[in-house]
């Protein structure tokens, strides 16, 4: 049986929140319906920031209780939302979330530019909500961000993001998200930070969400499955992006990951062919085309099955 591959869905969430388009409620729900038609059974729905500040992402609540109502919550093995403090938090338990995720970053100045803290002020709110969210039974996935490079303080020593880690856990996070927030990563880069994580918590714990921001997204992914990470972040379509890195191209492709897992010999449960339907429906609600590396050669290689089935089914009949 091959060895599984677990993908999470973060265009909802982590994919919409900078598009310029707004998209309404029933445009999200068609969109984490068709993920889940394609096998998607992780995904990142939404987060509970201040209206304001995210207007994509003002209608959270109504978002989780829609997807609750028509039962698209149920058919997700984690279905989470990102709350950014503790005032987040509350919002989201209001809503009846059952799975959170907070971020971190991993560097000094991009907390102190970002939410005007230390990271020690982070930290320590962060694992105060940790906290909290694990006594309410609530499952709790950390982001760590900037964990690969920030944009103020360069490369992110590994000792520290391996510090965290251990301490988040500690506070009862359930999974620690090692985040190349910017893309400023390389493969050579990977094994340093993940083998340490690896080993001292696992592949239960332990996920990676990587942008494409210098096209090594897909690379970066592999190295760090050759260091034995199982779970990985995508947007479907490389939706997304760092407003901290001018010209980033987003998260790494739902579409590009899965090629590179199942033409691996993993299993991720989730159909290509499928996918690209998506990227219809996603094309639809922005407005114009969003795709990752290889959904063109994978949208010619159906044309070529469809037309090859038809020629049989010509001569047959």
């Amino acid at each position: 049986m091959p060895e599984k591959i677990r993908i999470t869905e973060v265009g909802l969430r982590d994919g919409l929140q900078n598009q310029p388009v707004a998209v309404p409620v029933e445009g999200k729900l068609a969109l984490l319906e068709q993920l889940i038609e394609a096998g998607v059974r992780h995904v990142e729905l939404t987060s509970f920031v201040r209206p304001d500040a995210v207007p994509q992402l003002a209608d959270a609540a109504q978002l989780v209780d829609a997807a609750m109502q028509r039962g698209l919550a149920s058919r997700l093995d984690d279905c989470m939302a990102l709350v950014p403090n503790m005032k987040g938090y509350e919002r989201a338990h209001a809503a009846g979330v059952k799975s959170v995720a907070l971020v971190l970053a991993v560097s000094e100045t991009l907390n102190v530019k970002n939410i005007n803290m230390t990271l020690d002020q982070a930290s320590g709110i962060c694992e105060t909500v940790t906290r909290r969210a694990a006594d309410d039974g609530v499952r709790v996935r950390v982001y760590l961000a900037a964990a690969m490079g920030c944009p103020f303080d360069g490369p992110s020593p590994p000792a520290r993001v391996q510090a965290l880690a251990a301490r988040m856990i500690d506070a009862g996070a359930d999974r620690i998200a090692v985040a190349d927030t910017i893309g400023a990563g390389h493969p050579q880069d990977v094994p340093a930070l993940f083998e340490p994580l690896m080993r001292a918590h696992g592949q239960a714990r332990i996920a990676a969400h990587f942008h494409d921001t210098r096209g090594l997204g897909s690379a970066l992914a592999w190295q760090a499955a050759l260091c034995g990470v199982r779970q990985f972040d995508a947007s479907i379509g490389g939706l997304g992006g760092c407003p901290f890195a001018p010209g980033a191209s987003g998260n790494v492709a739902t579409e590009d990951l899965a090629f590179l897992f199942e033409h691996a010999g993993f299993a991720t449960g989730i159909d290509l062919d499928r996918l690209l339907d998506v990227l219809d429906t996603v094309e639809a609600l922005l407005g114009r085309r969003h795709q990752g590396r290889v959904a063109a050669w994978l949208a010619n290689q159906r044309t070529k099955r469809r037309a090859q089935a038809a020629q049989i089914n010509a001569l047959s009949s």
